[in-house]
């Protein structure tokens, strides 16, 4: 990859998913059990090895919509039963977790994956993990700066000399296991705040854009942010990846009509808890059309995808596959669509027209 890079030849883009786990339903609309949907969530997993994906990524939650409170777990798993993809978190709530359990486990996931295991870092969507793990959310901001700038050091994988108000300080501490490569890739993921956008170009990590409604064209402002802010700060330059949510099927009308009444479910749930209004099928269908939901056919989702790539300058597209409580069965043959048609559709429409900031390793 250094040698495209030297050469003038962009690396092709990464193409991941992501799951929350998100509590399905079955063919008769029974809601199946949190075991059931982590043992799916591995088989999803096995397919998009097999199909090409090139990441995984698992959301971590701790609420009755979600089966994954540990993604690490589920992730080893995974590891056990594919050979190629990468494997992350997406995201790591860090800012109720340790930083030393944090490093350790993705560092034992990197073990047993041979090198694949990624970190993701962020706070999350969701508050829940706070009350659970005895933290205030008064607290919110300085338990993450904290946290993250304890694991940067961590990621470094040798004696950390640290201190701060969050917890007592270590000197000269190790922490192991320590990985092959001597670091594990970590991003940290943002919602689109400025400051959230330079604190990861502080720390020198590759930044992941949450891209969940509106336009991704909106979004240009905090990779250019971004890229500024490394170069103030004299760090290289680094990749970017966008999460959004999205559906594949095999016509945009069917991939619409499955999604729709398990996005409404899950959105109104939300919506209530966060006094938002009840959405409808009109701002869904505005959303696919205009805003950041990547559903419809194969190829109607590649497009919008190299779209949202070359629009953005991003290294990395992961899509948030799973949206409320869609079967199994529709999960996976929207994986295996996106593995078959849609990353090599992608990849084809980016080289016709590539975008200008491509020219970035992603690994």
């Amino acid at each position: 990859m250094a040698e495209q890079v030297e050469t003038g030849e962009a690396p092709p883009v990464e193409l991941g998913l992501d799951t929350f786990g998100d509590v399905e339903v079955d063919a008769n609309g029974d809601r199946v059990s949190y075991a059931q949907v982590i043992r799916n969530v591995v088989e999803q997993a096995v397919l998009a090895d097999r199909v090409g994906v090139d990441f995984y990524g698992i959301g971590e939650h701790h609420r009755d919509d979600f089966a994954i409170s540990s993604p690490e777990v589920v992730l080893a798993a995974i590891a056990s039963r594919t050979e190629r993809i990468h494997l992350g978190s997406a995201v790591t709530v860090l800012s109720s977790d340790d930083p030393v359990r944090v490093y350790e486990k993705f560092a034992t996931l990197d073990a047993v994956s041979n090198g694949r295991a990624e970190i993701i870092l962020g706070r999350g969507s969701f508050t829940e993990s706070f009350p659970l793990f005895g933290f205030n959310l008064q607290d919110y901001e300085v338990l993450f700066e904290e946290k993250l700038d304890l694991l940067s050091h961590l990621l470094d994988e040798k004696p950390v000399t640290w201190e701060g108000t969050i917890r007592p300080p270590l000197t000269n501490q190790d922490v192991f296991p320590k990985t092959a490569s001597g670091r594990i890739k970590a991003w940290v993921g943002v919602g689109g705040s400025p400051e959230s956008v330079v604190r990861a170009a502080r720390y020198g990590l590759p930044l992941v854009l949450a891209i969940i409604g509106g336009q991704p064209a909106r979004f240009a402002p905090y990779v250019d942010l971004y890229h500024r802010a490394l170069a103030q700060l004299g760090q290289e330059r680094l990749p970017v990846a966008v999460h959004s949510p999205g559906f594949i099927a095999a016509t945009d009308e069917e991939a619409a009509d499955i999604l729709w009444p398990h996005q409404q479910t899950m959105m109104n749930r939300i919506g209530a808890e966060r006094g938002w209004p009840p959405t409808n099928r009109e701002r869904f269908e505005s959303e696919i059309q205009e805003g950041a939901l990547h559903v419809g056919s194969p190829e109607t989702v590649a497009q919008k995808i190299a779209d949202t790539v070359r629009t953005l300058g991003v290294q990395r597209f992961d899509l948030k596959y799973t949206s409320g409580t869609v079967p199994h069965e529709h999960l996976m043959t929207a994986i295996e669509l996106y593995g078959t048609v849609v990353i090599p559709r992608v990849r084809e429409l980016l080289a016709q027209d590539p975008a200008e900031a491509l020219g970035i390793p992603v690994s």
